[in-house]
């Protein structure tokens, strides 16, 4: 009955054995829960939980597993949420039903018809293939399936296919102290550095002071050189939001790493794909944009440049003007990666998506095309061999 909870704590390294769950079964079997939650979590955590260095992760992942139940009552019918049922008509369809499907027509079409649709319909439709609804085949809606459709009140991506988002977002920064598990992405990363000695003569040649102190008859006679410095300059480009979600603990680690090793570092982030503004920060995003061509202009060709993204996302994005999913853009995003590319040629792409399902995806095929293929697996080999072609002009 709770088998998922249970293995939600073993993945998460919470040390459970399968006779503790065991335990927990024969004291529920005892009714020693009393159908409380609050009791039933108390009971848990006795007895999965052996060492109180776990007691906060138990309790997060409790609450996250638990959330919104507050009581279970056997003698009363339970009153099943607006947004359960809702989901519950969602069609997952097989692959075959899928090829079936054909995309509306190009951006300009789909937009027209959302335009004449908002105008003739009257009430909700829930799984057909015409109307605004949910859980069909209609290229607009929610939780349903369609090659290339405008998602509209739908809380996150299914299938990476929208063209067009009609909900505000918000988007989280990625955290930059992060330390689990970046020892490995700093000595990746490390080998990109490039050391010189400037500034200030503030470290002992030991070589050169004892050769001129033996020429001086063993006076001491002290040569200093500047210390050396990582000289190397780094912008990130951060995809952020929508199927990046899936990926950003893994995201966080590789921009502590980078914020660790390179004392000349820049970032901005992007959503899906470069268009003519980023952001520094995500809270702000609409407020505070600033123009991809003052990146251009700011920074030296010099930079060694990554893009970190999945690259998932409707090939509308990347090839059509107005193709972005939360704005009309005047130029593709096309476009904009190519002048990148062509500005700084020490620019590769880190995608966090397993490299044998990159050809399940157009986009991401397209998006290594314009990088002259230097996309790259986000894995500690996949770091090490950018970090190789960065070294190298595109």
């Amino acid at each position: 009955m709770f088998i998922d909870f249970f293995l939600l704590l073993k993945n998460n390294k919470i040390p459970v054995t399968l006779q503790e769950y065991l335990t927990l079964l024969e004291a529920l079997d005892k009714n020693l829960a009393e159908y409380n939650v609050e009791s039933f979590y108390f009971l848990s955590r006795t007895i999965l939980v052996k060492n109180e260095k776990y007691l906060d992760l138990f309790d997060q992942l409790f609450a996250a597993y638990f959330k919104g139940i507050e009581t279970i009552n056997t003698s009363e019918f339970i009153e099943i949420p607006e947004d359960w049922l809702r989901k519950n008509s969602e069609k997952f369809l097989s692959p075959e039903e899928m090829e079936k499907i054909k995309a509306f027509g190009n951006l300009d079409e789909i937009i027209e018809r959302l335009k004449e649709l908002m105008k003739e319909q009257k009430e909700r439709h829930e799984g057909g293939g015409k109307w605004i609804g949910t859980g069909g085949t209609s290229p607009f809606g929610a939780y349903g399936y369609n090659p290339a459709g405008v998602r509209i009140g739908q809380e996150s991506s299914r299938h990476r296919r929208a063209i067009k988002v009609w909900d505000k977002r918000e988007f989280k920064n990625l955290r930059d102290d992060v330390e689990l598990e970046t020892r490995n992405m700093k000595m990746a990363l490390r080998k990109l550095r490039v050391l010189s000695r400037e500034g200030k003569k503030e470290e002992l040649d030991l070589e050169k002071t004892i050769t001129k102190t033996s020429k001086n008859g063993g006076v001491l006679d002290l040569e200093m050189v500047p210390a050396e410095k990582n000289t190397v300059k780094v912008l990130l480009f951060l995809d952020i939001g929508g199927s990046m979600d899936d990926h950003v603990e893994l995201c966080s680690q590789l921009f502590s790493a980078a914020k660790f090793e390179f004392k000349h570092l820049d970032f901005f982030y992007f959503h899906n794909c470069l268009y003519e503004n980023v952001w520094k920060n995500n809270i702000r995003r609409w407020e505070e944009k600033i123009s991809t061509y003052d990146v251009l202009n700011t920074y030296n060709s010099d930079y060694k440049v990554f893009f970190i993204g999945d690259a998932s996302m409707s090939p509308f994005e990347i090839v059509y003007a107005n193709g972005s999913v939360e704005h009309y853009n005047t130029e593709p995003g096309s476009a904009w990666l190519k002048r990148i590319v062509e500005y700084f040629p020490y620019s590769v792409w880190l995608n966090p998506i397993a490299q044998n399902e990159w050809k399940e995806t157009p986009s991401i095929e397209l998006v290594s095309k314009l990088f002259n293929n230097r996309m790259y697996p986000l894995t500690l080999s996949g770091i090490e061999e950018a970090v190789a072609a960065l070294k190298k002009k595109g």
